[in-house]
């Protein structure tokens, strides 16, 4: 990015010399045109164009300065807005790397348990129904705090659909959990003390109606893993593109 800039930089010093020279070759043909005029004429003539000529480069010199400034502080905040987006962009990929490897060992220990719950189900075993907890400390607010704080300006757009995305799923995947453990707290919290034809039928060996929604909830859980699994990997590819399109 750097060495595209430099060669703006002096292509346009390259056309304001240019400018400047037409100018000049303006000044020496109205110059030429002028040479039957008397001595004295032609005297007072060229001291004119001398003065025309030191102002003109003066003024060319002016603009010049004022413009490499204006450039050299543009260079300046682009290469400061490319580090700030370097930076964000190795904290999510970092970030996000860590919470892939976590949240396979997390997935597989729930999907070992919703396995097992649904084998011994179907097995007529009746398996005892627990409370239905989920702790996480995912946030999609974490997401948008980072987006509001410049994101939005700095990151790429495919870099912010996977973000996007990514929140998309925690919240929805977050919401189901939360309607998961409020059944749960309202249906088998309070009657762990019954026996467990409360919550089978003795003569199916199936679940009651009411408590179908445990092995559901179980099995949402490993589907929350998996998409987050998914998400997350498609967003490190999006981020992982971007730093090095970045170079």
């Amino acid at each position: 990015m750097e060495k595209v800039e430099d060669r703006l930089f002096s292509a346009n010093l390259l056309a304001l010399a240019g400018i400047a020279m037409l100018m000049m070759l303006g000044i020496l043909t109205i110059f030429q045109k002028r040479r039957a005029l008397t001595m004295t004429e032609a005297t007072e003539r060229r001291s004119r164009l001398s003065r025309f000529g030191r102002w003109v480069a003066e003024l060319l010199l002016v603009f010049v300065g004022v413009y490499a400034a204006f450039w050299l502080n543009n260079y300046q905040q682009h290469r400061q807005d490319a580090q700030r987006r370097d930076q964000i962009l190795a904290s999510l990929e970092q970030e996000f790397l860590k919470g892939i490897e976590s949240g396979k060992i997390i997935g597989a220990k729930q999907e070992r348990q919703a396995a097992e719950f649904r084998r011994a189900l179907d097995a007529g075993e009746m398996p005892q129904l627990t409370p239905f907890v989920f702790t996480t400390d995912y946030s999609p607010g974490d997401i948008a705090t980072l987006l509001q704080s410049g994101g939005v300006e700095l990151l790429a757009v495919k870099t912010l659909m996977a973000l996007r995305e990514l929140e998309s799923v925690i919240r929805w995947g977050l919401s189901d959990m939360q309607r998961y453990e409020k059944l749960s707290d309202a249906l088998i919290v309070p009657n762990l003390d019954q026996d467990i034809s409360f919550f089978y039928d003795p003569a199916t060996k199936k679940l009651r109606k009411r408590f179908e929604i445990y092995p559901q909830a179980l099995e949402a859980t490993v589907k929350f893993a998996h998409d987050l699994e998914r998400t997350k990997t498609e967003l490190v590819k999006e981020i992982q593109t971007e730093r090095q399109r970045n170079l």
